[in-house]
């Protein structure tokens, strides 16, 4: 595995799925390949493995992490997980027995300033996963004030939304905002002292984030996977989903709660007549967080939460 790679949660992961020989999982965002390394290993000699991501870079180094397992047990796709039912009928499967997704942007893409996903490093201001469409630029230079204050305040929850956005766009006028570094140096500019002073994060942070989700529309693919999730996932298979924000963990929540709880009945009725029947059971109602030995080794895995849901025998 790449030196320095720390997959998050992953002993909490493998008590989740418990991979077991034969079954099939799929790995949704294979980043450089240490869940899924971790996956084949517990699920071996005959289990396979489905391993997906956006980002052609990962792919490679994936596929180069991978390359000591049996390879007819492995299939690797350039894919966003919402596509994993196409992905498992092209390899001729039906369904599987686990599903993992840890969401967000991986280490290896803050590392790479080429990529434009920190303002920690100086470079493009790109942030695509994939190499198709717009990159952050491109939505930076081409959004009025009302659309750059909606993406900062809807996805990056940022108090000064309208404050940052209308910094954005007098920084336009100077000159168009093509780099990592100027849109960061735009939005610290404009941030009141006071509120330096008392955050603990830089002030481009949550503006970041809101235009990495909005030019990979993470959360309308995050949609699009959980509804097509209990298709996918055969009678006890287990679906594990890692999220890094409050954004991503809401939706994955309530998804889960409500295919785990679809009774549509008033709370009167003395037995269910709706028919509706649960598609997962969750072990938890509470996410599994990282211990403190796992946060000092990799402080990365901070803000993570694994949240876990059993699919039932219930048809969708």
């Amino acid at each position: 595995m790449t030196a320095g790679h720390r997959p998050v949660l992953l002993a909490e992961t493998l008590r989740a799925m418990q991979p077991k020989p034969g079954g099939i999982y799929v790995d949704g965002t294979l980043g450089a390949g240490g869940h899924a390394a971790a996956i084949l290993e517990a699920c071996g000699p005959t289990g396979r493995l489905l391993g997906l991501d956006r980002d052609a870079q990962a792919l490679a180094l994936a596929t180069a992490n991978l390359a000591g397992f049996d390879q007819a047990r492995l299939r690797l796709t350039q894919a966003s997980f919402d596509e994993i039912g196409q992905c498992l009928s092209a390899w001729g499967v039906a369904a599987c027995d686990g599903i993992l997704l840890d969401l967000g942007v991986s280490s290896m893409q803050l590392d790479q300033g080429q990529r434009g996903f920190s303002f920690m490093h100086d470079g493009p201001l790109d942030m695509r996963m994939g190499q198709s469409g717009p990159g952050a630029a491109e939505l930076v230079a081409d959004s009025d004030q009302n659309r750059l204050t909606a993406i900062f305040r809807d996805l990056g929850e940022e108090p000064l939304a309208r404050r940052y956005a209308q910094a954005v766009i007098e920084a336009r006028r100077q000159g168009p905002i093509v780099s990592t570094g100027r849109l960061a140096a735009v939005i610290e500019a404009s941030t009141p002292a006071a509120v330096r002073r008392k955050s603990k994060i830089h002030p481009a942070t949550r503006v970041f984030q809101a235009l990495r989700l909005a030019v990979n529309d993470e959360l309308g693919r995050l949609e699009r996977f959980l509804a097509g999730a209990p298709a996918w996932l055969n009678p006890g298979g287990v679906l594990a989903v890692i999220s890094y924000h409050s954004l991503e963990d809401r939706r994955v929540k309530r998804s889960l709660r409500a295919a785990a709880n679809p009774c549509t009945c008033p709370p009167d009725l003395p037995r269910c007549v709706c028919g509706r029947r649960p598609l997962f059971d969750l072990p938890s109602h509470k996410a599994i967080t990282p211990s403190a030995v796992e946060v000092a080794q990799n402080p990365r895995s901070r803000s993570a939460r694994l949240r876990v849901a059993v699919r039932t025998e219930a048809t969708t």
